[in-house]
C-alpha cells in the first residue's frame, strides 16, 4: 500500500521519478481503508528536503499511512517559500485536539544553544506533552531527541570537542525487540551533530532503555514505554548525499569541518559516497509503524491513551 501525501506536494514527483509508490489524497479517499494517521512536525531549514527524505524511508512499508506535516507558530522557516508552508503544513493549534498514530519529529540545528535559548522551545514543549497522551508511538530525531530526553527525564546533552560526522557502526544491544526484526549483528547509520547524550545519564533513569549504540558515535536509540517513544540521535532517513553537501557546504563557508567518516570512497571527496545504510534504515521504520504503531494502535483512534 502507498503513501497518502497531501495533493501537489512536490515530494510526490521527486519520488515517482525514483519508482517509489506514492499516492495523492484525492485517489485515496477512494479507497476504503482505516489509514494510518502519521504527522511530521518538521523542524529543518530546507522543509522540502527534509519531507523527501521521510517520505521515501516510509514508502516501504505495506500498510496505507496518511501523512499531514505540522508547524509551530513561534518557528518561522526562513529557507522554504511561505507558500508551501501555507499550502502543506497544519498549525499545531489545529492538530492538538487529534489523535494520531505516530509523529514524527525531526531534528534542527540548534545542537549549541541552550534548550531555553530556543526561540520556539515553549511551544515545541506542548507539542512534546501532547505526544504524550495523544500518539500512539512517536520519533524524536537527533537534535529532537535530546530536547525530548531533557524535556521528559532531565538528561543532558554535552558539546562534543569536533563534530560527529559520518556513517558510523551500530550494534542493536536488544536485537530480541521488534524493532530490530530484520537487522544484521552491525549495522550502519549517518549522524551529524555537534552534542550528545551520554549513557551514564540515560541509565539513572528507569524508565529509559538504551537499545541501540555505537564505540564512535555513542548513544544511537533509547526507548520509553515500551516502544510508545523512541529517541535516535542519528539520521538514518538521510539521502545517500546530504552528508556531501554538508561537508561542501561547511568547506564552502571556510568552517572547521573534517571529512564525514566511512563515507566517501577511499575517504577521497571527489568521489561518489558509499551508501550502507539505505536497507537497515528502511527496515527500522518500517518496523516502527508495523509493531510499534499499526499493531498496537487502536482501530477507533479517538482511544489513544
Amino acid at each position: 500500500m502507498p503513501l497518502t501525501l497531501p495533493d501537489r506536494l512536490p515530494a510526490i514527483e521527486l519520488l515517482k521519478k525514483e519508482n517509489i509508490f506514492v499516492m495523492d489524497s484525492t485517489r485515496a479517499h477512494g479507497q476504503d481503508i482505516r489509514p494510518l494517521r502519521l504527522a511530521i512536525l518538521n523542524l529543518m531549514p530546507i522543509k522540502i528536503t527534509t519531507e523527501t527524505d521521510f517520505i521515501r524511508i516510509l514508502s516501504n512499508t505495506p500498510l496505507q499511512v496518511e501523512i499531514e506535516f505540522m508547524k509551530i507558530k513561534s518557528h518561522t522557516s526562513k529557507n522554504t517559500p511561505v507558500e508551501h508552508m501555507m499550502a502543506f503544513y497544519r498549525d499545531f493549534e489545529l492538530m492538538r485536539h487529534e489523535k494520531y498514530d505516530g509523529l514524527i519529529v525531526t531534528g534542527a540545528p540548534l545542537e549549541q544553544m541552550n534548550y531555553e535559548e530556543v526561540t520556539y522551545w515553549d511551544e515545541l514543549k506542548e507539542v512534546f506533552d501532547w505526544a504524550y497522551h495523544n500518539v500512539q508511538s512517536t520519533c524524536y530525531i537527533c537534535w529532537a531527541a535530546q530536547a525530548a530526553l531533557y524535556h521528559f527525564y532531565g538528561v543532558p546533552k554535552y558539546p562534543t570537542e569536533k563534530k560527529v560526522f559520518g556513517v558510523f557502526r551500530h550494534k542493536a544491544l536488544m536485537p530480541e525487540l521488534p524493532i530490530f526484526r530484520g537487522f544484521d549483528d552491525e549495522f550502519f547509520a549517518p549522524h551529524s551533530r555537534h552534542s550528545e547524550i551520554r549513557r551514564e545519564d540515560i541509565n539513572k533513569v528507569k524508565d529509559l532503555t538504551i537499545i541501540s549504540e555505537s564505540e564512535d558515535a555513542g548513544v544511537h536509540i533509547v526507548m520509553a514505554r515500551d516502544g510508545r517513544e523512541f529517541f535516535i540521535t542519528g539520521h538514518s532517513e538521510y539521502a545517500p548525499l546530504t552528508l556531501d553537501g554538508e561537508y561542501k557546504r561547511d568547506v564552502a563557508k571556510n568552517l572547521p569541518i573534517e571529512l564525514p567518516q566511512n563515507y566517501y570512497r577511499n575517504d577521497d571527496p571527489t568521489q561518489p559516497p558509499l551508501v550502507r545504510w539505505r536497507a537497515h534504515a528502511n527496515l527500522l521504520f518500517t518496523n516502527w509503524l508495523n509493531y510499534y504503531v499499526y499493531q498496537t494502535t487502536p482501530f477507533d483512534i479517538s482511544k489513544i491513551e
